[in-house]
């Protein structure tokens, strides 16, 4: 069913993508404007707040010896390692209290890639519990962590609100964004920015 309008009520929550130091400026997987889109989560996590509804944010948290990594044989840099302050989430990013979000930790295995956020994890179950049916979705990579969420978001049945103005893509080919930009709304999710929403 589709909702009638893209502001957030019962049945919904917010999904926070990978947003870590090591994709923000100065870190070892630096996305060109992850910085920018920070403040505007964290409007998007105020409204949330606001009505108090489920916020969760997924981290990658790998191991030393990840198989994505140059030294395994992968194609990053090592990031996002479990415990360092690469992993961190962004030092500006205003998420709620602890008792108020659930932070899903997404690649803790070394031989397991797991860019979506409900890959290995509980995230459907967590969900399906709260009685969410619709997700806003945003962070970063556009073209990878959000991409591969989004996808199997539609797949497990949920509506998804593509939060656009709060992306950002790596680009390791220049139409890779745009390229998943145009996926996931060939998919079904829905593209909307934070006016449409707050």
């Amino acid at each position: 069913m589709l909702f009638s309008n893209y502001h957030p009520g019962y049945g919904d929550a917010l999904i926070i993508v990978d947003v870590q130091n090591d994709f923000l400026p100065g870190g070892s997987l630096a996305i060109t404007g992850s910085g920018e889109i920070v403040p505007v989560i964290n409007d998007y996590v105020q409204a949330f707040e606001a009505s108090d509804l489920p916020i969760y944010a997924t981290r990658n948290w790998y191991p030393p010896d990840h198989c994505s990594f140059q030294a395994q044989g992968g194609p990053w840099p090592p990031h996002c390692i479990a415990g360092s302050l690469g992993a961190d989430f962004a030092p500006g990013l205003r998420l709620p209290e602890a008792e108020k979000i659930v932070i899903i930790s997404k690649g803790t295995e070394s031989a397991k890639e797991a860019y979506s956020g409900f890959e290995g994890t509980d995230l459907a179950e967590r969900l399906s519990n709260e009685g969410v049916r619709r997700l806003f979705i945003c962070g970063l990579a556009t073209d990878y962590g959000v991409l591969n969420t989004v996808r199997d978001a539609l797949a497990k049945g949920f509506e998804v609100l593509l939060l656009e103005d709060a992306i950002r893509p790596v680009n390791i080919q220049p139409q890779d964004g745009e390229n998943a930009l145009k996926e996931m709304r060939d998919q079904g999710a829905i593209p909307v920015t934070l006016q449409e929403v707050v």
